[in-house]
């Protein structure tokens, strides 16, 4: 695709999203900004959430991963459904009767204000580490496909690309974020449609011709791409119940127990909305994510049966470069311009509510919000959005480093491992809230989360030789916000709640 159509398509999208903050963010105030006023409609929510759910990693990595793995990865799809049930049943009802803006008010409310402040530290460093990542791969494509033949630095794409996203946040806060979001998940669903479609078309096959084709295409590994579930090895990081289990843990933890995405919960009008809003998101994601894999398998198919070179590193194919390579130099140009959509789409829907929420949480958690004056509190969000912009805009480069020093690193399964060590204190905490009636010896609560994640990473580095070969996969985060738990117990004792809690509860 050629760069005037690349950055006419760019000018054009912001230039909507842009428009969409103004509408939405008129008489905003910093209620707005965090609660979206609780007038959200529950179906523009739950599709919203695609993006912000699947970011420009799922975008580029689910599809390139089926060289390696087949459709593995819908293992922990089919997990993340029972993580939603929970949610839906368990953690969101206990959201709306505490009428909580930052969900991490409930370890206030529980225990006190140490963990509190624990809890949402650990949330601030896990979604600003995630989502980071995150964007990493849109400035990468960005970088690769158009400022780099406009001479453009790296360091600029980053500056540019996080620049647009303050730009259409940092007045509407999540008020505006439900509208842009379902906006993008919109262009994000339809490149993979439209990709989809158009590889079955040069081919010459239906949905279910191509279907057979990749089911007749081998992985790396030599199993069939359409390979799902995985029973042999239970040493392998594929066997079944670490995908699924590993899976349902993460949807409770990176979805139920994250400000980000909950905080778009919150903003529907009640708990029965917000419930009828995770139900239909789960369904759709499980169907979209079927789809990333789908386009995977058909990706290779398509690249073998017309003799397309696919983009290597040594004797590895970067699996990550495949759909962006293939979409922008062989599918033609509407191909192009929807895969540009949807992986602008992609990155920029998880990257926005991230910031707006990581605001929030900042503001409401360590800045006493509710008593400042709107004044103040303006002045404050605003320098609390620009400080998570320069920090998003230092992890990028320093992804960028360590990928460049590390040219074989898989992002999405980087991003998991990030999420299995950051997110398991959030577990522990929130399990040990809701299943037990103890208090905790509050001063000891840091040491308790620093110190598990730490023995985590090194039995995940150890395990090999300490157990036989085994080797962790998502079930880490399991075990991790099971030690939580456990060091939890050791610094507690019994303790009646308060009745004023009981009612709340």
């Amino acid at each position: 695709m050629s760069t005037p159509i690349i950055i006419t398509v760019l000018v054009a999208y912001f230039s909507i999203l842009i428009f969409i903050s103004w509408i939405t963010s008129r008489n905003a105030d910093t209620q707005s900004f965090f609660t979206g006023n609780k007038q959200s409609p529950w179906y523009l929510v739950a599709f919203g959430m695609i993006g912000a759910s699947l970011s420009g990693v799922t975008f580029i990595s689910v599809p390139g991963k089926v060289l390696t793995e087949g459709m593995a990865y819908f293992q922990i799809v089919l997990g993340y459904v029972i993580g939603y049930v929970v949610i839906a049943q368990v953690l969101m009802p206990l959201y709306y009767r505490l009428n909580v803006t930052s969900i991490y008010e409930y370890l206030r409310d529980r225990f006190g204000v140490v963990s509190y402040k624990t809890g949402a530290a650990f949330f601030i460093l896990s979604r600003t580490l995630g989502s980071a990542t995150r964007l990493y791969l849109a400035t990468v494509v960005l970088q690769l496909f158009l400022f780099e033949d406009l001479n453009v630095p790296y360091w600029l794409t980053v500056v540019i690309t996080i620049a647009l996203i303050w730009v259409y946040t940092f007045k509407g806060g999540i008020k505006t974020i439900v509208y842009t979001d379902t906006f993008q998940t919109l262009f994000l669903v339809s490149a993979v449609v439209i990709c989809t479609i158009i590889i079955a078309n040069v081919l010459h096959v239906d949905f279910s011709g191509l279907y057979k084709m990749i089911s007749q295409t081998k992985t790396t590994s030599g199993g069939s791409m359409t390979q799902i579930f995985f029973f042999d090895d239970p040493n392998s990081k594929l066997f079944f119940p670490k995908q699924f289990f590993g899976g349902m843990f993460l949807a409770i933890a990176m979805t139920g127990l994250d400000q980000d995405l909950m905080q778009k919960n919150l903003t529907c009008k009640s708990i029965g909305d917000a419930q009828k809003n995770m139900y239909s998101f789960t369904t759709i994601l499980v169907v979209t994510n079927f789809m990333f894999l789908l386009l995977g398998g058909a990706l290779y198919v398509y690249a073998a049966a017309k003799g397309v070179d696919l983009p290597m590193s040594g004797e590895n194919v970067k699996t990550d470069h495949v759909f962006p390579t293939l979409a922008l130099n062989n599918f033609g140009t509407i191909a192009g311009i929807f895969f540009l959509l949807g992986i602008t789409a992609s990155s920029y829907a998880s990257a926005d509510s991230a910031l707006a929420a990581l605001t929030t949480g900042f503001c409401i958690d360590f800045l006493n919000f509710h008593k400042r004056e709107e004044k103040e509190r303006q002045r404050l969000k605003l320098l609390v959005h620009i400080g998570f912009s320069l920090l998003f805009l230092g992890i990028i480069l320093l992804t960028k480093w360590y990928v460049d020093a590390n040219p074989s690193t898989d992002l999405i399964g980087l991003i998991l491992t990030i999420a299995g060590y950051t997110y398991g204190p959030l577990l522990g905490l929130f399990s040990f809230g809701i299943f037990t009636k103890r208090k905790l010896s509050e001063w000891f609560v840091p040491l308790v989360c620093i110190l598990v994640p730490l023995a985590c990473y090194w039995l995940d580095k150890h395990s090999e030789s300490l157990m036989s070969g085994y080797k962790f996969g998502n079930e880490l985060l399991i075990l991790n916000g099971l030690l939580t738990f456990m060091g939890l117990l050791l610094i507690s004792k019994k303790s009646n709640l308060t009745p004023a809690y009981e009612d709340r509860t």
